[in-house]
């Protein structure tokens, strides 16, 4: 991994994008964006999270977060490492998932080339940190988290696409409580 794309500041906030294995589409059930948003609720709560925006895409999410305790890699590995547990459980426990055994034969291929990796892989290792140093940069991934949805021909106006804090910059809280970035204006 190069030195860009590490935590080196442990109190800067951070842009972050994390992919499922293969770019696989999982996240087009109900139920495995709950567990993306209970864990998040989870890590704001009892884990020192500071989630400032977010996206969650059919296959990959973006966060401009920071960790109030300071160590901001083992928050988003101890993230993942839970989410993907979390997933993999409601994928083969879901009667109505269509796709279970090619997602869990995806992720176990995925497993299987990685050492380190007892059975299944479901994110890939890499999460690209971005440390975010000024509110011009913070605003502009900021903007690169709404549109992403927009840019994908998903919807329309960043605001239509439920799992986005662009919502939330809009007043709206239901998905998600965000944190206020403080110095955007």
């Amino acid at each position: 991994m190069s030195r860009k794309h590490k935590f080196h500041n442990p109190t800067a906030a951070y842009f972050v994008s994390f992919a499922t294995v293969y770019w696989i589409d999982v996240f087009t059930r109900q139920e495995y964006f709950n567990i993306l948003v209970e864990s998040i609720d989870y890590c704001r709560k009892e884990k020192g999270m500071e989630l400032f925006a977010y996206c969650f895409m059919p296959n990959h999410v973006h966060f401009v977060f920071r960790d109030s305790k300071e160590d901001p890699m083992s928050l988003l590995r101890d993230f993942k490492k839970y989410t993907s547990k979390r997933i993999l459980k409601a994928i083969e426990e879901n009667p109505s998932e269509s796709r279970k055994e090619w997602l869990l034969w995806m992720f176990k291929r995925a497993g299987k080339e990685k050492g380190n990796v007892s059975k299944y892989q479901f994110w890939q290792h890499n999460n690209k940190p971005i440390e975010l140093w000024s509110a011009t940069v913070i605003k502009q991934k900021i903007d690169y988290i709404h549109n992403n949805p927009v840019v994908s021909g998903f919807v329309s106006n960043p605001i239509g696409w439920k799992y986005s804090s662009a919502n939330n910059f809009a007043n709206d809280h239901t998905v998600l409580r965000i944190d206020n970035i403080g110095f955007l204006g």
